[in-house]
């Protein structure tokens, strides 16, 4: 029996929430992880000089939603490729499973090459024109993005194979895989940072060592450049694990292109694609009245705050998406093998696991929250917009959490669809009206704003709550 079948066994068979447990928590930390590229960058961006630090920081938290649009256009492409491959897994299907991932492989492969080709030519256009940046933040933006959009292929590959790793039952060895990529992305990005020129003293080992090889100072740019090439180190033993464990993308299986199958791979992934996207423009959308409304050519602490701020709840977010994920295994695969009851029981466990995290983050944003952002900006109205945020929207992270693992769990039996129909509906009957009144009204502070943003949070936990209750997805994936 290989790897992926013991693990499948005790997926089907073991005990369900220390099983989940053992699966779900190295995903839930291995998505987190994923958040860390950005908060050491973030960090090591804080050290710059005054005059260019703020605006670098408000810059890479637009530029990270921006990023993140293809990034969650190509991650619902292999959460459809994890149900198929998972309920394949369940059968006993192996041939199937080999087939899906080399299809999925291609698709991924595609959609990285449009995404490059867009942040090369437009990266200006979506910073100035889309999300109405202005001034330094626009300029240091749009370079920092055609760079991060530009090696799209990166981080699509990065969570399409580690998504293909968890749908056959692994889930230790991408999180030691990314604990790598965080030690190097912290090395590349001191030295491509700072370069040979002045560096804080923690790092004062870095300047000696850029100039020994001729490494200049990029400052953001060099941060988006360590990003870039800490993920590409890492795709090299993901893929030949790929390949020598789980027997995926072997000579014999690669087949020409399989339009049949590339576009039911499509199919089922549009609609996770859209959900997924609809939360990123919603957070955009924020930003973007953040930056019109409270910000001006020579003041934009509003938007670094913000900055800021998204950046340490994409934590909560990819805490998140890894028990989501844990979730979508287990129903997956127990759908497979007839095992009903068990699959929908393992959405409870895992939404149950990941409240506990998030309450945990919520109550280290509250507690600690100024000892956070000042981390990262010392500037007092920064952490006084923060913290506003953290106290109208931090307490809302359980019910986020909720939706996010029961919508998981509902994908990992194939309602996609219906995943988008609920997001939809709080999306634009709730929060882009409301949003746009809060952003708009005289007289409406940013306050207002966090209100509706914390409000979208509960609607979506009671939303998914309610649909995941009723249990239609599960009759329909039978």
């Amino acid at each position: 029996m290989n790897a992926s079948d013991r693990n499948t066994q005790r997926i089907l068979a073991g005990p369900l929430g220390s099983e989940l447990a053992r699966f779900g928590t190295p995903l839930a930390i291995g998505m987190g992880l994923q958040t860390a590229f950005n908060l050491v960058d973030m960090y090591l961006i804080g050290q710059l000089p005054h005059d260019v630090r703020g605006a670098a920081i408000g810059a890479i938290g637009i530029c990270d939603q921006l990023a993140a649009l293809g990034t969650i256009i190509s991650y619902g492409l292999s959460v459809a490729t994890s149900a198929m491959i998972s309920r394949r897994q369940g059968q006993g299907d192996h041939d199937g499973v080999r087939r899906v991932a080399w299809q999925s492989l291609l698709v991924v492969l595609l959609l990285s090459a449009g995404f490059g080709l867009l942040g090369g030519a437009g990266a200006r256009v979506l910073m100035v024109d889309m999300v109405g940046a202005k001034g330094q933040v626009a300029e240091l933006g749009t370079q920092y993005l055609r760079v991060l959009m530009g090696g799209s292929f990166t981080i699509f590959l990065l969570l399409h194979l580690t998504t293909l790793m968890r749908a056959l039952g692994s889930s230790k060895t991408p999180v030691t895989l990314l604990l790598v990529a965080n030690v190097l992305n912290l090395v590349l990005a001191v030295l491509l940072i700072f370069g040979p020129g002045p560096a804080p003293e923690l790092f004062a080992w870095g300047p000696p060592v850029a100039a020994a090889l001729g490494i200049p100072r990029l400052e953001l740019l060099g941060a988006a450049w360590a990003t870039l090439l800490a993920r590409l180190v890492v795709l090299v033993p993901l893929f030949l694990l790929s390949v020598q464990r789980f027997g995926l993308f072997r000579k014999d299986g690669r087949e020409r292109p399989r339009a049949e199958m590339m576009r039911a791979i499509v199919r089922l992934g549009w609609p996770s694609s859209a959900q997924l996207v609809m939360r990123i423009a919603a957070m955009l959308l924020t930003h973007s009245l953040v930056a019109r409304a409270f910000t001006t050519e020579q003041d934009q602490t509003a938007s670094t705050a913000l900055g800021v701020v998204f950046r340490l709840e994409t934590m909560a977010l990819f805490v998140g998406l890894g028990w989501g994920s844990a979730a979508q295994t287990f129903v997956g695969q127990n759908l497979g093998a007839g095992n009903l009851e068990r699959a929908k029981r393992s959405g409870y466990y895992a939404a149950a696991f990941n409240g506990v995290m998030m309450a945990a983050l919520a109550a280290i944003y509250g507690v600690f929250g100024r000892e956070l952002v000042a981390f990262f900006d010392e500037d007092e109205p920064v952490i006084q917009i923060a913290l506003s945020y953290f106290r109208w929207v931090g307490p809302t992270y359980l019910a986020l959490g909720l939706g996010i693992v029961l919508g998981a769990a509902m994908q990992g039996a194939g309602a996609s669809l219906r995943v988008l129909l609920l997001d939809a509906s709080v999306v634009f009957f709730f929060q882009i009206p409301a949003s746009l009144f809060a952003g708009f009204a005289s007289g409406v502070s940013y306050h207002h704003i966090w209100l509706v943003v914390g409000t979208t949070y509960v609607l979506f936990g009671l939303f998914y709550f309610a649909s995941y209750r009723r249990g239609r997805f599960l009759r329909a994936a039978v």
